[in-house]
């Protein structure tokens, strides 16, 4: 990744990074990112509300096309943690995600506006609102991929669609086929699907600047519900030795996990 943005501010592109100041245990590491990235010639910019945590994890390259990830940019995500990457050149993603990331530079002296594309499930500000609605939707089934699900109202609304003869179906840490849990995804009656960094916890939902998106791809939706079930089957994807042990070297090596 360090080698794809030394060549992009070779072409002379304008790179410019928002980046989280608070990360438990990782404060220093960060602050040294930061300046590696600056002596490189990138801008870099610490989010700067003084309440809401930055957790969003989102790319934009031009005018399109823009990638939204529940992942971190890290060897440890890219090698041994089951997670999302949505790549769109949607014209109102990339133009909301724009927007956020301009409101986001200048935090907390700027406003999101309440028009962004409502694909974008955006947290603080909505993200508990939009998906209360996307899981109160399911007539069929709800499939999650969430190891830190835990929100009381979440967990009643899932209890209530159970009730009702929706099939809720909850996979977390320990079901993930040998991958080391991270990703967030949801799939409601296998016509939408939302991914992105926020877990369905009070804390992510309510107090972090968190970001997701909606897909309705049918292609994209066929993909991901197999992926599902094979995870739901109890398959292994990954030799789970491997997953633990990539994750203790890139850690002990000193390589951020959390960005």
């Amino acid at each position: 990744m360090l080698d794809a943005i030394g060549e992009a501010l070779n072409r002379k592109v304008d790179v410019r990074f928002l980046m989280t100041p608070r990360a438990r245990g990782w404060e220093k590491r960060l602050k040294a990112l930061g300046t590696y990235l600056e002596s490189m010639g990138a801008k870099v910019h610490p989010y700067s509300d003084p309440v809401v945590k930055y957790h969003a994890k989102y790319l934009l390259a031009d005018d399109g096309p823009a990638l939204i990830t529940s992942l971190n940019l890290t060897a440890k995500c890219f090698g041994a943690t089951c997670d999302f990457i949505v790549l769109t050149h949607d014209p109102g993603v990339v133009a909301g995600l724009r927007e956020l990331f301009e409101v986001d530079w200048l935090a907390p002296h700027s406003t999101l506006s309440a028009h962004v594309n409502p694909r974008l499930i955006v947290g603080p500000e909505r993200a508990r609102v939009q998906f209360t609605a996307l899981l109160g939707s399911a007539k069929r089934s709800i499939h999650i991929i969430d190891h830190k699900l835990d929100d009381p109202a979440i967990q009643a609304l899932l209890k209530s669609k159970k009730a009702q003869g929706v099939d809720v179906q909850v996979l977390g840490q320990g079901h993930l086929g040998g991958m080391l849990a991270h990703g967030k995804l949801i799939i409601v009656d296998g016509r939408i699907a939302a991914i992105g960094s926020m877990a369905q916890t009070a804390m992510s939902l309510d107090f972090r600047r968190e970001i997701a998106v909606t897909v309705e791809e049918p292609r994209c939706l066929r993909k991901l519900k197999n992926f599902y079930r094979q995870l739901a089957s109890g398959r292994e994807l990954m030799d789970p030795a491997k997953a633990a042990g990539l994750s203790g070297r890139k850690e002990a090596e000193g390589q951020p996990a959390k960005l």
